[in-house]
């Protein structure tokens, strides 16, 4: 199959393009604070609800952030990290 892509090789393609790589990273970023977010809560044994109670928001926020779809901030990430016993850490490569 000569003509054939793989998604891995679009993707590869696609960031040259400095507007798409850039839009790329975002996403990039997103997700894997998401995802960190989500393996935290459930290391800890923690319902959606339960984290929303103990960080005074609701269960629907919980999932937004979980998924991507919310923005969070400085001082949420804060008081996430002390519930799960953590500290955050910002780093720049």
């Amino acid at each position: 199959m000569s003509g054939y892509k793989t998604r891995r090789n679009h993707i590869k393609e696609e960031l040259k393009n400095p507007e798409f790589k850039k839009a790329y990273n975002r996403e990039d970023f997103i997700i894997r604070v998401a995802v960190q977010i989500a393996t935290e809560r459930q290391r800890h044994n923690l319902t959606q609800k339960e984290l929303a109670r103990k960080l005074h928001t609701s269960q629907q926020t919980i999932s937004r952030i979980e998924k991507g779809d919310q923005n969070i901030t400085i001082g949420l990430i804060e008081r996430m990290a002390e519930i799960f016993g953590k500290k955050p850490i910002l780093k720049f490569d």
